[in-house]
């Protein structure tokens, strides 16, 4: 079969095809593995123009004389030329976009949206999204639980339409741990992590108050944290101050991307108290590794985790439930759990487990 992937974002912070296609890695490795037995082309929008080729996958780079953000004609155009047997579009936030894409293909090609923590839209866009909806043959969420909220709230009208698809997946994988401690430093018995922004929906406070209480019961456990935003750390050092027990949550800060290996490899639990992620990066990474996660309860989270039975899931918000949480992991068996947490990435989240649900989608169309 020969697929189209597209996007209606124009990111020009980027003038490097390599550079851009490192930057996507989490994604492209879908499209690499789906190019094991397809043709697979990709169009680009960055500040560089012209084709490249890698891993088995055709990137096409446009850079459009006219604006395309509501009535993108020439990438349409493209697509149609490419001949694709099925389009998947990224992010399901430009319904008019997808009307003139169909009107363009005409009845050739099926449509696939592929969400990407979009909320449903409400007002005059709704009613778009719902005329878009009569000409998108599948969606893409990485819940099915996800999915069936927007048709809940009116903005798409088949179940059938949606599928289980994990968003993105990990270029990490397991090395010695003993070989990463020496990269990353940490000590503690158990070691926990937490990767991510430190913002309201991401709910470190949560988090922070409710291991600085688990600490009394289990003083070698040890919390890093790593992150890329600060919004919330001002707070976090507040609550850290003349705790007698602060030295047990460690605040590392920014990290490289690439040195995001040895520490999830350090690790022997990821942590998350998200209020709602569209699918949840740092966490398939952690898995990547064999990280358990112990993570709030939420959509995506649920598929990530088999619902709870490779890892452990809380009530978002709640200090107490993450508290019996981590009390839990007092009782796990480590090395199975890190096992299990490993083999279910590899079933359901690795690049070629994505690429095999979306032909038998493609397929069954």
């Amino acid at each position: 079969m020969k697929y189209v992937f597209a996007s209606y974002v124009v990111t020009k912070a980027f003038n490097q095809p390599e550079a851009w296609i490192n930057r996507t890695q989490i994604y492209n490795g879908i499209l690499e593995a789906l190019s094991d037995h397809n043709m697979v082309s990709s169009i680009e929008q960055i500040d560089y123009e012209g084709e490249y080729v890698k891993n088995g996958v055709n990137y096409y780079f446009m850079r459009f004389s006219r604006p395309v953000k509501y009535f993108p004609g020439q990438l349409h155009r493209f697509i149609k030329k490419l001949q694709p047997d099925v389009v998947v579009i990224q992010g399901l936030h430009f319904p008019l976009q997808v009307i003139l894409l169909r009107l363009t293909l005409g009845r050739k090609g099926k449509i696939i949206l592929h969400h990407h923590a979009e909320r449903p839209f409400t007002g005059i866009k709704k009613y778009i999204q719902r005329i878009a909806d009569r000409y998108v043959d599948a969606y893409l969420f990485a819940s099915r639980e996800l999915g069936m909220d927007w048709i809940k709230k009116g903005n798409l009208s088949s179940p059938q339409k949606i599928h289980e698809v994990m968003e993105v997946s990990s270029v990490f994988y397991p090395v010695d741990k003993a070989f990463a401690i020496l990269k990353t430093g940490v000590t503690g018995n158990p070691i926990f992590l937490w990767v991510g922004r430190l913002n309201a929906n991401k709910d470190p406070l949560t988090v922070v108050r409710a291991f600085l209480q688990f600490v009394t019961a289990c003083p070698n456990a040890v919390l890093y944290m790593i992150y890329q935003t600060i919004e919330l750390l001002n707070d976090i050092i507040t609550l850290l101050k003349n705790h007698p027990y602060k030295e047990r949550i460690v605040l590392i800060g920014e990290v490289v991307n690439d040195d995001l290996l040895y520490w999830y490899n350090s690790a022997d639990f990821i942590l998350s108290g998200s209020h709602y992620e569209g699918s949840g990066t740092a966490i398939c990474e952690a898995m990547s590794c064999g990280c358990v996660p112990v993570i709030t309860d939420i959509f995506s989270f649920r598929m990530m985790t088999n619902k709870g039975k490779c890892g452990i899931l809380y009530e978002a918000g709640n200090e107490t439930a993450l508290l019996a949480a981590l009390m839990q992991t007092q009782l796990m068996n480590i090395a199975e759990q890190r096992a299990m947490s490993l083999a279910y990435f590899k079933s359901n989240l690795s690049f070629e487990a994505i690429a095999r649900k979306v032909q038998e989608i493609a397929i069954n169309l």
